[in-house]
């Protein structure tokens, strides 16, 4: 028997996202279930938007107008704030997928998270830290539609130097290595990989990888290795202990 779909709200803050990603963005989605509601706030008078209006047609997008009622003043997150929570009320969705690089919309992920729906989160490279580390999965938008290749060259992240550096990175992937694991300190990359999902958002594309494991593996902290169709995962340092005891 098939499962059914998940039901998704993508809801975009035009004015805080580039148009020319809405093709991947949707793809992306399209991995975790249907965008059956599928909007985008901001004034369409505004001169800005104009390469969103190109994008709304193609991609079904209804537009939400919302006038700027006053200068400074950003009345289309608050209208996107008060439709997700419509939403949510109504118990017609199963997830959101937030567009945006604004950290405003960070306690919208924390009221959606309480109520036990997942929350995946799209944005640019200089969406602040809040918002990134409290969507279930939050994706940089530059790393989508890229090659493997590009993937792997094109961001400083994947210096390994710079990964080991990056302590919440380390100490994620460990706390979930640690859970994970069984007695001889070996994890299914699987189970890490729901581990840190339960934790915070990661997805290897941030740094550069394609996949979780080469992530893993470019750290340079952890063993990995491949037994029939699975990969384990184990942190080194357990076989320094073995080894000592």
């Amino acid at each position: 028997m098939k499962l059914e779909e998940k039901r998704i709200a993508l809801l975009i803050d035009a004015d805080n996202a580039p148009a020319a990603k809405v093709d991947v963005v949707l793809a992306e989605v399209a991995r975790h279930g249907v965008a059956n509601v599928r909007r985008a706030y901001g004034d369409w008078k505004s001169p800005h938007l104009q390469q969103w209006e190109a994008a709304l047609h193609p991609y079904a997008i209804r537009p939400m107008q919302q006038f700027a009622y006053s200068t400074g003043k950003n009345a289309s997150d608050m209208a996107m704030v008060i439709d997700a929570m419509d939403l949510l009320r109504a118990g017609s969705v199963d997830a959101f997928a937030l567009v945006s690089s604004d950290a405003d919309f960070t306690p919208l992920v924390m009221r959606i998270l309480a109520d036990g729906l997942k929350v995946y989160g799209f944005g640019q490279r200089k969406t602040p830290e809040p918002f990134v580390n409290a969507c279930s999965l939050f994706t940089y938008v530059e790393g989508l539609g890229q090659t493997t290749t590009s993937l792997e060259t094109a961001s400083e992240g994947t210096d390994p130097n710079k990964l080991r550096g990056d302590t919440r990175l380390v100490l994620l992937v460990r706390n979930a290595v640690e859970a994970a694991s069984t007695e001889d300190g070996w994890a299914h990359l699987a189970a890490v990989g729901s581990q840190i999902g339960n934790q915070a958002s990661l997805d290897p594309r941030n740094y550069g990888y394609r996949k979780l494991s080469d992530l893993i593996d470019a750290i340079g902290l952890f063993e990995l290795k491949r037994e029939d169709q699975r990969v384990l995962v184990r942190d080194k340092r357990t076989l320094v202990r073995s080894v000592i005891t």
